[in-house]
């Protein structure tokens, strides 16, 4: 039986160099980078050129790179050190309500602390319109929290003009890029933002690591107190096996990214093509301002769990949304706000390319969907096929 991955919003395989990498680490480069032996210098020189190579990825200078455990950390660290940070000046954050969970539960944790939150609707494609946005600013905003790529749909936001109005009001503003960093160029002063989160095991690296970028300047408390890493701000010793891996994985991302990136964009709308083909089915998300890796599709009449089990049971490897929702039988967030009604958004499917991935895949894949589908809608009462 073939085997295909395609979830690779989920996490993706760790490359093989990154593995090496970090072996060699755990093995040959054992020191605390914080001794000043030279197991330490060792060690310490690796973490430097980790940084620089991450920070290379996103255009940022090393030194605005802070390590942390992955983009719910970062995310984390970025809202709540923030808004804790400026309170003096005023209580307002402005997100969207199709952010991830690292980003809307932490919102309500302001919330409960006394900030208001303000949550942008977005349109049928899941972006924000500036309009709205710009309504939403007040006097006492002091943060904007806003994705660059969804999870779910692959659509792409605004981030650069939304930055461009936040910093005119002299708002802080920060996006979480884990699902565009090594897919699309993301470069932090191209885009304007001062606090950027990216996670390594999005981009072949291994899990458990990842960053935040904060611009020089930028006022933040830590969430944690205890040694001097990271520059204060987030103290305890460095995760150096991850940090290799993930300076690794970075550079390799900033290498292949051209190429990649016009791959995967000829293998996705090769999906879509093919999946709207079929009869009954919707693509969500933006038609091209999306994500080169990112396909997500209504199958109408079908339940979307039923559909993921028939594809494991063919090889098929595949998600009904964010991997950390998993397990809730309630139709996607996302899709309802973007006014996909509950019966048509439970039939989701969320299909996410990766380097391993090839056309002769695809067409297997949009071969055993067009199989699986036919056979869930003849056991459908609603289904008519005359009508679609």
């Amino acid at each position: 039986m073939k085997q295909v991955y395609l979830d690779h919003g989920a996490t993706t395989p760790v490359n093989p160099d990154v593995a090496a990498a970090m072996i060699a680490c755990l093995q040959d480069h054992f020191g605390n980078p914080s001794s000043l032996h030279g197991f330490g210098r060792d060690a310490k020189q690796f973490l430097d050129e980790a940084r620089t190579n991450v920070a290379a990825l996103i255009g940022a200078h090393p030194e605005e790179i802070i390590f942390t455990s992955g983009g719910t950390e970062a995310d984390n660290m970025a809202i709540l050190g923030v808004a804790r940070a400026m309170r003096k000046k005023g209580n307002h954050v402005i997100t969207s309500a199709v952010e991830h969970h690292a980003v809307l539960d932490t919102c309500l944790a302001l919330q409960k602390e006394g900030f208001e939150i303000t949550v942008l609707p977005v349109d049928a494609y899941g972006q924000v319109h500036i309009d709205d946005f710009e309504r939403a600013l007040r006097e006492e905003t002091v943060l904007v929290t806003i994705m660059h790529a969804n999870n779910e749909v692959g659509t792409i936001q605004p981030i650069k003009e939304i930055a461009r109005m936040a910093k005119a009001k002299g708002i802080i503003v920060h996006t979480d890029a884990v699902q565009s960093v090594g897919k699309i160029p993301v470069d932090v002063n191209e885009l304007g933002v001062d606090l950027l989160s990216v996670s390594a095991h999005k981009i072949y690296g291994p899990k458990g690591i990842g960053c935040l970028y904060v611009r020089k300047g930028t006022k933040m408390l830590p969430l944690m107190y205890g040694g001097g890493q990271e520059r204060q701000r987030r103290p305890g010793t460095e995760n150096m096996p991850g940090i290799v891996g993930f300076g690794v994985a970075a550079a390799i991302a900033a290498r292949e990214l051209p190429a990649e990136m016009d791959r995967l964009t000829k293998l996705r709308d090769r999906l879509i093509a093919g999946l709207l083909a079929l009869p009954a089915v919707r693509l969500n998300g933006h038609p091209t301002e999306r994500v080169s890796i990112n396909v997500n599709a209504c199958f109408h009449y079908i339940e979307g769990e039923a559909l993921l089990l028939a594809l494991d049971m063919r090889g098929i490897a595949a998600s009904s949304g964010s991997a950390c929702s998993a397990g809730s039988m309630d139709p996607s967030y996302v899709l309802l706000a973007m006014g996909i009604p509950p019966e048509i958004a439970r039939g989701s499917l969320r299909l996410t390319l990766g380097r391993g991935t090839t056309a002769e895949q695809i067409d297997y894949v949009l071969g055993v969907i067009a199989e699986i589908t036919e056979k869930l809608r003849a056991m459908s009462p609603l289904y008519n096929p005359n009508k679609g």
